[in-house]
């Protein structure tokens, strides 16, 4: 199956995040090793879920939408790799803040 891409949607309130690089510098300019790199809490959306379902049997709509640059916590979500790129799903919950 090489060169078939695998498309993920995500289920309910989870969101699919692509996580930032991490900074290579510091802002003094010293160059960080691998060992020293923390990873980031930033993320790009990828994908949204449909939203919650209600007791009502409607929808919450989400806040975030793909493309949302974002803050999640520190132990948000689950890490998984989709083609040999690392992502995260998590849930809204764990999104803290979208950058504008």
């Amino acid at each position: 199956m090489k060169g078939v891409r695998m498309k993920v949607r995500p289920l309910g309130e989870k969101v699919l995040v692509k996580r930032l690089e991490a900074e290579t510098k510091t802002k003094g300019g010293i160059v960080l090793p691998d060992s020293a790199k923390e990873k980031p809490k930033r993320g790009k959306v990828v994908a949204v879920g449909e939203g919650k379902l209600l007791d009502d049997g409607k929808r919450s709509q989400l806040q975030v939408k793909k493309g949302d640059e974002v803050i999640f916590t520190s132990y948000a979500g689950t890490e998984i790799k989709i083609d040999g790129d690392e992502f995260m799903i998590m849930d809204e919950n764990d999104i803290l803040a979208v950058v504008e």
